[in-house]
């Protein structure tokens, strides 16, 4: 056992998110692999275990904690050019070599990742919040740590600020209606619409197609991103159907198309063109999606890190990378026609 284990075993508690079965075995419902645990047996994430038929789940730490710009996380349609209180802790149900937060999503499965964590209380964690609105659980996977994260949100909440996770969306109806009535904000990764694809990274397509319809079903604003990468998930074929399901689902859930550079360990090929993010952008807009931004190259996208009233096209928000240049919203809706515009714009004090 490695020392980081060693320590994070300490930092645990029972968990909520399970099945007992027999002869002290266990099922874990936190995420889409539903492990099936013996006695000893630790899940795919490595952090959640089986010890002697009771789960045991990270608590009490974190691996990270800033105030980032809402945007970053990316929210385009929540409270827009207000800072969010990211926390996160170590471990992920997936194993993607692009991973870019690789280094706390890899911790037990790769030993160049970090070994380190700091133990906090729910109150430490939201007394760093300052003039942040929303207290966000990201750069680890968050489903596997929903414990934690509920009880950092309950915190949050008793303080008025609003909640999110960044997630790669890989969930269970179980672990959805947990943290349901906890959160307020959700961005889910549809990293490809392979099923194949999907089990390379160590996970379920079907699984996230299911949360992310849940999650929009629950009233739960969401934002999904697709990270294009050249030669793996930029087909035009794979553009198109996933524009047409998120339209399926609804017109109205903001698409992020946004650029890969190479990281971790697929250092094979070159960072994505601004001609690849127009092409995903055109596909949305062909699929009749309202919302579709490319990112990850600020200022070099033409006008699509904006967003425009649906309805007549009026510049609502203008922004460069994360920054806010410019907000003409009339608190929910459009100074020009005046209808409601999607999203969850104004916080009520």
């Amino acid at each position: 056992m490695s020392p980081l284990q060693n320590i994070l075993d300490t930092q645990t508690r029972p968990g909520k998110l399970f099945k007992s079965l027999d002869d002290d075995n266990l099922l874990c419902t936190a995420c889409g692999h539903l492990c099936k645990l013996r006695p000893g047996q630790r899940g795919v994430c490595k952090v959640r275990f089986n010890s002697d038929g009771t789960l045991l789940v990270p608590w009490h730490y974190v691996a990270g904690l800033q105030n980032d710009p809402i945007e970053k996380k990316p929210f385009f349609h929540a409270l827009p050019g207000s800072r969010a209180l990211s926390f996160g802790m170590l471990g992920c149900d997936f194993r993607c070599a692009y991973c870019q937060n690789w280094f706390t999503s890899q911790s037990l499965k790769d030993d160049a990742s970090t070994i380190s964590s700091t133990s906090v209380s729910a109150k430490d964690i939201c007394d760093r919040a300052n003039d942040a609105k929303v207290v966000v659980s990201t750069y680890n996977e968050p489903l596997i740590t929903s414990e934690w994260a509920v009880e950092v949100f309950k915190e949050a909440k008793q303080r008025k600020l609003w909640t999110a996770y960044v997630s790669n969306g890989h969930g269970t109806p179980e672990v959805l209606e947990y943290i349901g009535p906890w959160l307020d904000l959700m961005k889910i990764d549809l990293k490809s619409f392979s099923p194949k694809e999907y089990r390379r990274l160590g996970g379920n397509l079907d699984a996230v197609l299911e949360t992310i319809q849940t999650v929009h079903g629950m009233g739960i604003w969401l934002e999904l991103v697709t990270l294009l990468i050249p030669d793996y998930n930029d087909s035009d074929e794979e553009l198109s159907k996933i524009a047409e399901f998120i339209a399926r689902v609804s017109k109205d859930i903001p698409w992020h198309v946004t650029a890969f550079h190479p990281d971790y360990k697929m250092t094979d090929r070159k960072r994505t063109p601004v001609e690849t993010l127009l092409r995903a952008y055109q596909h949305g807009k062909n699929a009749g999606l309202s919302f579709v931004y490319a990112g990850n190259l600020p200022g070099k996208v033409q006008n699509t890190e904006n967003t425009y009233c649906p309805y007549c096209q009026q510049l609502l928000i203008e922004r460069v990378g994360f920054r806010v240049v410019s907000n003409h919203l009339k608190e929910d809706h459009c100074p020009e026609c005046r209808k409601s515009i999607p999203g969850r714009w104004v916080k009520s004090s």
